[in-house]
C-alpha cells in the first residue's frame, strides 16, 4: 500500500457496478436499447484497464527505450483503427496517411513535451512519456473522427458547386479550400472549449489523479497548464496534417473528385 493514499479494494470495485446497474435501468425502462453497449463497454473497461495495468508495471520496472516507443506506436495505431470505426467513409484511403502523420506529429510533441518542458532525464522515461503522449493521442483522436468526418461529409453535401469549380479552372486545393478550412475548425472547437471550462466547469482528469495521490495542488496545476495547452496544439497540428493529406487523396490526378 502506497503511505498517504486510499486504496480501492476488489470489492469495492465491484460496488461501482452499481452505477451501471442504475444505467441499465434507465435503458430498460425507457426502451432505449443500451442495455448490450453498457455490458460489452464495462467488460471492456474492466479488461482493457487491467490489462494496461500489468502491462505498464513491466515497462515501468524494465524502463527500456524501445518498449516506451513500441507501446507509443501501439497507441497510435489503435487510435487509427477507432478512427476508422468513427468514420464512415470507403472510396478514399485515408488510413495510412492518418497512421504516419500522427506518429510523425505526436511523437515530436510528446518530445517536446516531456524533454524540454517537463524536463525528463531521460527524455522517454515511462512515467511521464506514455500518460502525457497517451493523452496527447485520445484527445487528437477525436479530433481527427470529426475533423476527418466533417471533410468528407461536405465534400459530398457540396459536390456540385466543387465540381462547378474544377470545371471553371481551379485545382483542388482552391475548389475545397473552405472545406478543409471548416473541417479543421470542427476538430479543434473541443480541445478549445475544454480551455474556456477548466478550472471552472471541469477539474481534468491529470489533475485530479494528482491530488488523489497527495501531490500539491499547485504543481498539479502546472503539469495540467502544460497538458491543456499541448493538448490544442497537438489536435490542430494533427488535424491540419491528417485533414491536408486525405483531401489530396479525396481528388485523383485529373482533378476530378472521387468521394463518394
Amino acid at each position: 500500500m502506497t503511505p498517504g493514499i486510499i486504496e480501492i479494494s476488489p470489492w469495492q470495485l465491484l460496488l461501482c457496478l452499481g452505477f451501471v446497474l442504475l444505467a441499465g435501468g434507465a435503458s430498460v425502462y425507457h426502451k432505449l436499447g443500451l442495455g448490450r453497449d453498457l455490458l460489452v463497454g464495462t467488460v471492456r473497461t474492466f479488461a482493457q484497464l487491467f490489462l494496461m495495468g500489468y502491462v505498464l508495471t513491466f515497462i515501468f520496472e524494465t524502463h527500456t527505450s524501445w518498449l516506451v516507443l513500441l507501446m507509443f506506436t501501439f497507441m497510435v495505431a489503435a487510435a487509427v483503427h477507432i478512427i476508422k470505426g468513427r468514420v464512415k467513409e470507403h472510396s478514399v484511403p485515408f488510413l495510412i496517411p492518418t497512421f504516419v502523420s500522427m506518429l510523425i506529429s505526436y511523437s515530436l510533441v510528446s518530445y517536446i513535451v516531456t524533454a524540454v518542458i517537463v524536463g525528463a532525464k531521460p527524455w522517454w522515461t515511462p512515467q511521464y512519456f506514455i500518460p502525457l503522449a497517451g493523452m496527447i493521442v485520445g484527445n487528437s483522436m477525436t479530433a481527427i473522427s470529426i475533423a476527418l468526418e466533417r471533410l468528407f461529409s461536405d465534400l459530398k453535401a457540396r459536390r456540385n458547386e466543387v465540381e462547378m469549380r474544377l470545371a471553371l479552372g481551379a485545382d483542388y486545393r482552391e475548389a475545397s479550400q473552405d472545406i478543409l478550412r471548416n473541417a479543421i475548425k470542427a476538430g479543434m472547437i473541443p480541445s478549445i472549449n475544454s480551455l474556456m471550462a477548466v478550472g471552472l466547469v471541469s477539474l481534468p482528469g491529470m489533475m485530479t489523479g494528482q491530488i488523489l495521490s497527495g501531490t500539491d495542488p499547485l504543481i498539479a496545476i502546472r503539469y495540467q497548464i502544460v497538458v491543456m495547452l499541448m493538448l490544442v496544439a497537438s489536435t490542430a497540428l494533427g488535424a491540419i496534417i491528417v485533414t491536408g493529406l486525405v483531401r489530396r487523396r479525396c481528388f485523383s490526378d485529373a482533378q476530378r473528385l472521387i468521394v463518394r
